[in-house]
């Protein structure tokens, strides 16, 4: 084989492209926590076996942090773990969940992470979802101008509970490098000066967490359903059992209802008898998905559901029904098979069918806990919505409960006011918030502000109306709309006037090219003589043509008289109606939006 050359080898070089980073799923969080010691210690022979006894310890801390926090937690999808593994070569502990439509999920993870940092001075932690950076998306309004979203990666971390951001060498130019995770590690612990901590930042980044721990309870909702004894028996067994039922039932399919469709309830592993009133306890966003279904009952079901005579049992039944059908689903469908908690509720039945467990008796279930939550947080009306938008939900005097519940309220609140502050705030422009730009100078600041746009020979009718626009969105967000409000202006930056004026010069240079080409085209088009109006023609022929082809009349129009008949248009457009025949055309078209009658062929064939 002949040896290959020099072009050879450097064309196939360039069809190798590097490896993309897998992005994370949809609905996912990844975290991870290191080992970084803040202090000088003397050198120990296995650097790799301290931090994994290290990163053990932290491990058994999460472990019992969230025995404390999460007893009675129900996951919505996945559950929060850490496993000892290697990132870019350095030994970590890591892990990554997947919380479904539950984005508390997603914060409750947050707050684990910020109490270990807590524990353990010398841990940092980093956490990303499929959005990327989601802390800094919280905390957009208070970010300096140089951390883009291009350059955030590793960057953002957590220690004792802050949020830390590592900053660039010089701040005064434009960043667009990025780090990789062994330059962050190693700035963090030999740069300690370029780690800034922003209350303001933080504050704002962490703002969904302000009511934990507290809140984690309230993420889950107890209700009383009516259900088979035998389902209960599972679900007192573990509570968790009811969000892999939920999301089967939420994401059924025709394969997974093929065992719902008998009439026949024997070959159900759950039949529709022997219920019991049990109160269950749900994440509010399965609890959610469960009643806002609207799931008609199966054959099997249809004599076993109570009358609507009384609204209370029949919500309980109907809401027992579909999550007894979303445990049959779960465990019948074959895609469902190898996933962990399915084998454990099948080891469990099995368990009962051979004797070996038994259902609990009433007495039994009778002292089972009978929590009910309030299900207002599920009632949001169009009424309430729009007076909270408006800024008028103080003038009605709502309380907590009505409107969703206090969090929703309060959520509510302060995209509101950061609307408003938005709009009160005189250095922002039409493009968005002014941010503070490290790259200005003092006299970049005073050339902006002596300049001032003409706006002489501006157009009235088509310009903004800066004062009219604060005006309508301040009655519109429920705010005085008094003159004291400044009119919105660009923001103060020596960039944006640069790329006005750049591209008004663009906008002169194109405008002299579109006349340039409009003169060629006419040249062209008066070389085939279309636009010759002066060339000798029969005028009153081409009258006739147009009085009785398109207006249907053989007299003729005296307002014809005296206008010049373009004959090619006549023609072609003659020839294009009868190019229809008779159906929908472009020539039809027109003439129908003119109001003028479709004339007739009656040329002989």
């Amino acid at each position: 084989m002949a040896p290959m050359s020099q072009e050879d080898i450097e064309w196939f070089k360039s069809t190798f492209r590097p490896i993309p980073k897998p992005e994370l799923p949809d609905d996912c969080i990844e975290y991870s926590l290191h080992y970084i010691p803040s202090d000088p210690t003397p050198a120990v022979i296995d650097e790799v076996a301290a931090t994994r006894t290290h990163l053990t310890e932290v491990q058994k801390s999460a472990a019992e942090l969230t025995k404390q926090l999460l007893k009675d937690y129900i996951w919505q999808r996945e559950a929060f773990r850490l496993e000892i593994t290697k990132k870019d070569g350095t030994t970590t502990l890591g892990g990554r969940t997947n919380f479904g439509d539950s984005v508390e999920d997603e914060w409750v993870i947050v707050h684990l992470l910020r109490e270990l940092t807590k524990k353990h001075k010398d841990i940092w932690a980093t956490v990303t979802d499929n959005d990327g950076q989601f802390l800094l998306a919280e905390a957009a309004g208070a970010l300096p101008s140089w951390l883009e979203p291009e350059i955030a990666d590793n960057r953002v971390w957590l220690h004792q509970g802050d949020l830390v951001i590592v900053k660039p060498k010089n701040e005064k130019r434009r960043i667009t490098e990025t780090i990789s995770l062994l330059e962050a590690r190693r700035i963090i612990k030999d740069e300690p000066n370029r780690l800034m901590r922003s209350a303001m930042i933080q504050e704002e980044a962490f703002y969904r967490l302000r009511n934990y721990p507290k809140q984690i309870s309230e993420n889950l909702h107890s209700a009383l359903v009516t259900i088979p004894r035998k389902v209960a028996f599972l679900l007192h067994q573990k509570p968790a059992y009811i969000s892999p039922a939920v999301e089967a039932f939420y994401l059924r399919d025709p394969i997974a209802l093929r065992p719902l469709r008998s009439k026949n309830s024997e070959d159900l592993t759950f039949k529709p008898e022997d219920f019991v009133t049990v109160s269950t306890r749900f994440t509010r966003t399965g609890y959610a998905q469960v009643k806002s279904q609207d799931f008609p009952a199966p054959k099997s079901w249809v004599d076993k559901l109570p009358s609507t005579d009384d609204r209370k049992l029949y919500d309980r039944a109907d809401t027992g029904m579909k999550m007894t059908c979303g445990f049959e689903m779960l465990l019948s469908d074959p895609q469902n098979q190898d996933k962990p908690l399915v084998r454990e509720m099948k080891l469990i039945l099995e368990d009962l069918d051979t004797g070996d467990e038994t259902l609990p008796t009433a007495e039994e279930i009778q002292n089972w806990d009978k929590r009910e939550d309030d299900e207002k947080w599920l009632d949001i009306s169009f009424e309430d919505l729009d007076s909270e938008l408006k800024g008028k939900g103080k003038e009605r005097a709502k309380s907590a409960g009505e409107f969703g519940d206090a969090n929703a309220q309060e959520n509510l609140q302060r995209i509101v006011a950061q609307f408003e502050k938005f709009l009160n705030d005189e250095s922002a422009g039409f493009e968005g918030a002014d941010f503070i730009d490290d790259y200005e100078t003092d006299s970049d600041v005073d050339e902006d502000e002596e300049e001032e746009p003409d706006s002489e020979g501006e157009d009235k009718d088509a310009s903004f109306d800066e004062e009219e626009f604060s005006r309508m969105m301040k009655e519109m967000m429920g705010m005085p709309s008094g003159p004291s409000m400044p009119p919105l202006r660009p923001p103060k930056s020596s960039s944006p006037a640069n790329r006005v004026q750049e591209l008004d010069t663009d906008s002169e240079d194109d405008t002299e090219q579109i006349r340039q080409l409009s003169r060629e085209m006419e040249a062209e088009l008066k070389g085939t003589g279309v636009l010759d109006l002066n060339r000798p023609s029969d005028i009153s022929k081409g009258k006739r043509a147009v009085s009785q082809g398109v207006m249907g009349d053989e007299s003729g129009d005296p307002d014809l008289e005296g206008q010049d008949i373009n004959i090619n248009l006549v023609k072609n457009l003659l020839e294009s109606l009868q190019g229809q025949s008779g159906t929908a055309g472009p020539a039809g078209n027109m003439l129908s939006m003119l109001n003028l009658p479709m004339p007739k062929d009656d040329r002989q064939r």
